[in-house]
């Protein structure tokens, strides 16, 4: 066991749910007293706040420590390698995305002291998620990041699509939950409790796969369809290409990075812990989850002339990648999956980088069509996304190559060949869709300029082009952090 956590008083342990926490306040009084004008200054101490949270998640006994884990609250909270991973992803695409908001024009008002308090009470939500041992935990991390969510969406009052982008993901997240919470009380009611380990139990006691309660099975699905729809899997994926675009685009950048984390790392908890004895049922669905959404962000972002809008449907794609890894159920999948998952963020990230960067003197541009051009008014800007570009196509040797091949591997040990090839042919498919973007940026004539890119963005874009070019030479500082997370898990 990790020394740290065997003698570390129950307080450490939630360190950096309670730093963000109280951090959310201070920002809000702060906020409160000076006014308006404080936005950009709230903006920077909640950024700090993020990198000091995630600073205490590895202080509390490091991402590559195989300890044992450490429980709380009657094993409703959980700390343990497979967390500290998780919310690191979480933490890094939060602040990220929350520092690529600051260049951000005022009329979205992301410039007030509200937005940067959202952003750190949804972390907030994320970070109980991760760390959720029982379904009261699941649930109450799950609507604290959802409520701050709903807020952001529609952040940008004056806004009509912003206001539409909003409305349609309250409603829709609504019926999620209530999905989620029906699952949760069926769940209850046929195992008589609330924690992943007694659910194992339970389940494992009424014969495991062989034989299970059918209202066990219903609640499983209830479940799952919830936990869908927070990572826009299909069929429950309608809410992510509106709310992408409506969505001021340092909103969509986070609700692309860091929620995606939080909700595979509650998925992957569910079905791997609580419902590791019924894996061959959970499995099917995993399985047409993971189909649905990789065919589906294939084919629908074909048409695509919004570039936000290409972005919902890549993610939706994305996730069905992800997925190949947890529907072969053992711990090289759930490796892959963490791995996938960290490459997945920094392709977003740098992504968006340069979406943010699309601005004119009148305003932003969305239209892809504005790339036209872009290798010889932006050479360097054009570069760096085109590998980016071509990392989320899957092309060797960037690192969504390997995120890919990682994935689809795992499905053909675990004898899934018809998933893994499905997975090979919808990632051609979608190919085309990033090699068109490309193609307009160094071979159409050019459009008009866009504005010096600012340095906020700048070093996103470098930093993330270059993890993804170099993964190749030095996978390690990523392989075997996730491995031993992996490994907590079985």
């Amino acid at each position: 066991m990790n020394p740290m956590l065997a003698t570390a008083p129950p307080i450490a342990l939630l360190a950096p749910e309670i730093l963000l926490a109280v951090g959310g306040m201070v920002v809000l009084l702060i906020g409160v007293f000076r006014g308006e004008g404080s936005g950009r200054a709230m903006g920077w101490l909640a950024f700090l706040i993020l990198l000091a949270a995630g600073a205490l998640v590895l202080w509390n006994g490091g991402m590559a420590d195989a300890g044992e884990p450490a429980t709380l609250f009657g094993g409703d909270f959980i700390s343990d390698p497979f967390t500290r991973f998780m919310k690191t992803l979480a933490l890094v695409g939060a602040a990220v995305a929350l520092l690529m908001a600051f260049d951000f024009d005022a009329d979205a008002r992301l410039q007030t002291f509200e937005f940067p308090v959202l952003i750190i009470y949804a972390t907030l939500g994320m970070l109980v998620m991760i760390s959720a041992g029982g379904l009261i935990a699941l649930y109450v991390g799950l609507e604290l990041q959802s409520l701050s969510l709903y807020v952001v969406a529609a952040i940008r009052r004056s806004s009509v699509r912003s206001s539409e982008a909003g409305l349609k993901y309250f409603v829709l997240g609504a019926l999620s939950s209530g999905m989620l919470l029906y699952g949760c009380s069926l769940i209850y009611g046929f195992t008589g409790t609330t924690s992943f380990t007694g659910i194992a139990s339970a389940v494992q006691a009424s014969g495991g796969a062989g034989h299970v309660d059918v209202g066990i099975l219903f609640g499983l699905v209830f479940l799952l369809a919830g936990l869908a729809f927070k990572i826009s899997a299909v069929p429950f994926h309608m809410w992510t290409p509106d709310v992408y675009e409506g969505a001021p685009t340092p909103v969509t950048a986070f609700f692309a990075a860091a929620p995606k984390m939080a909700a595979m790392a509650l998925l992957l908890r569910v079905t791997l812990d609580a419902f590791a004895g019924i894996a061959s049922q959970w499995q099917q669905i995993v399985v047409f989850l993971s189909i649905a959404s990789m065919l589906l962000g294939a084919f629908a972002a074909i048409g695509q002339t919004n570039i936000k809008r290409l972005m919902a449907y890549s993610s939706i794609g994305h996730m069905g990648y992800a997925l190949v890894g947890l529907a072969a159920g053992s711990s090289d999948g759930t490796h892959a999956v963490l791995v996938y998952l960290a490459i997945y963020l920094v392709m977003t990230l740098g992504t968006f980088a340069c979406i943010l960067s699309m601005r004119r003197s009148e305003g932003m541009v969305e239209d892809i069509s504005e790339l036209a051009g872009l290798s010889r008014t932006a050479p360097t800007m054009a570069f760096f996304l085109g590998v980016l570009l071509f990392s989320l196509a899957g092309i060797p040797p960037l690192a969504g190559f390997f995120a890919k091949f990682y994935v689809f591997l795992t499905a053909i040990q675990a004898g899934l060949y018809p998933l893994a090839i499905i997975g090979v042919l919808a990632s051609v498919v979608g190919a085309y869709y990033y090699l068109r973007i490309v193609k307009i940026m160094y071979f159409d004539e050019p459009a008009e300029a866009f504005e010096a890119m600012p340095a906020r963005l700048r070093v996103v874009l470098v930093v993330s082009g270059l993890a993804v070019i170099l993964y190749a030479a030095w996978p390690t500082p990523l392989l075997k952090p996730a491995a031993v997370a992996a490994s907590t898990l079985f």
